[in-house]
């Protein structure tokens, strides 16, 4: 089977990849009956050199692969017909602005595997960028910090090396008694604890978060139970929320009246309950002045995130009394900070990141029979249809929704 890595074609570029030359060459060893070209590209962070220095091919034409491996969605007209593609194609939520991409990719019977839909039995995902997000997402909230205080500078991320140039950066500045709070079970919310945990910040549990004062900085970690509560008072598991968020309010206000510096890291379901509503962010026993909003859902859950920034322009301000976007140093101003491709300022590390689970999970699918059934689940087109898996996209694709 032969394997092409493709130039990322959207914009505005993005510098990832699914495999460096090192995980590459890591691929090559463990499958050495796979064959392997790299697409030239003159945006990647990888240079062409460094796979070449790895004894890869490096071309413009992968017509001749049979899987092709991207980032973002690939651009309509550079869709090669009859092929398997793995890319994040923005579809399976029904997107309108990536229609006519699924549309193109049943009508030249490509085989579409979209990264979002690798994933265990349970659904849970198994490869992603999300650990990434969260460690620039934190390193942002808190450049975003010092500039609304004017008390430190942080140089912008996409301007640094890798994850041990941030800390390093993190870890110059002297930050008030502040209360740090970060949602989330998964990659995201942990890559941000690495950051936190890097600048030796104290973790705190929710009962000396909601009722101590200190006398440093300190960040508390919550799930899902922590701020929703169940209708009846009923305490069951998380489980339950998840199956059932309609039985469940917000209890994330008792956070709010004591929380600084807010780092949203976690996944919101259908369903479930706002943590915070623009009529809770005008209270007076609202507190918070910053929020990082990693998970990025706009004008949902986290009510001051009324639209996503840019990594050119990453900060804006909104003021809760007017529900409207102001200057971020704006005294009346809670600091958004919403980003939506955060591992973009983090290629290198992102990328390696990446290649490690993809090689673990996906490449071994197509070696060991797919004995896991990842690449069964993960397929969303076969012979110019939907598989049964994704035939809920059928009104979609019809431009029926």
């Amino acid at each position: 089977m032969k394997f092409g890595i493709i130039k990322e074609r959207k914009n505005p570029p993005d510098r990832r990849v699914v495999f460096s030359p090192e995980k590459l060459q890591e691929f090559k060893d463990r499958f050495s009956e796979a064959s392997i070209k790299v697409e030239s590209s003159n945006i990647r962070v990888f240079s062409d050199e460094s796979y070449q220095n790895a004894g890869f091919e490096v071309t413009t034409d992968v017509s001749d692969c049979d899987v092709l491996l991207g980032v973002k969605e690939v651009p309509i007209e550079a869709l090669i017909p009859n092929k398997k593609y793995f890319f994040f194609s923005h579809t399976i939520k029904k997107q309108p602005y990536n229609r006519k991409l699924l549309q193109a990719m049943l009508e030249k019977n490509i085989e579409l595997y979209d990264h979002e839909t690798i994933v265990k039995e349970n659904g849970a995902r198994l490869i992603g960028f999300g650990r990434y997000a969260g460690i620039v997402g934190a390193y942002n909230g808190f450049r975003a910090f010092g500039l609304k205080h004017e008390t430190f500078n942080l140089p912008k991320a996409e301007n640094l090396s890798d994850q041990k140039a941030l800390i390093d950066q993190l870890n110059k500045i002297n930050l008030p008694s502040i209360k740090i709070l970060l949602t989330g079970s998964g990659k995201v919310a942990y890559g941000a604890k690495e950051m936190l945990d890097a600048m030796n910040l104290k973790q705190v549990d929710v009962n000396e978060y909601l009722n101590k004062a200190f006398d440093e900085p300190v960040y508390c970690l919550i799930d899902v139970l922590d701020y929703n509560k169940r209708k009846d008072g009923q305490i069951i598991d998380k489980y339950d929320f998840y199956e059932n968020p309609e039985e469940y309010v917000s209890d994330f206000m008792r956070f709010a009246k004591v929380t600084d510096y807010f780092i949203a890291g976690h996944f919101f379901g259908d369903g479930s309950p706002y943590l915070f509503t623009r009529e809770d962010a005008k209270s007076n026993d609202f507190n918070i002045k910053l929020v990082a909003d990693v998970s990025c859902d706009i004008d949902g859950p986290v009510a001051s995130t009324i639209r996503p920034s840019t990594i050119a322009d990453p900060i804006y301000g909104y003021d809760p009394q007017t529900a409207s976007e102001v200057d971020f140093k704006d005294k009346n101003a809670i600091v958004v900070m919403a980003v939506d491709n955060l591992p973009c300022e983090l290629p290198k590390d992102a990328s390696e990141g990446f290649g490690e689970l993809f090689l673990e999970h996906v490449i071994s699918a197509f070696y060991n029979g797919d004995k896991d059934g990842v690449l069964a689940r993960a397929k969303m087109t076969e012979n110019g249809k939907l598989t049964p898996r994704y035939a809920y996209l059928q009104d979609y694709v019809d431009g029926k929704e």
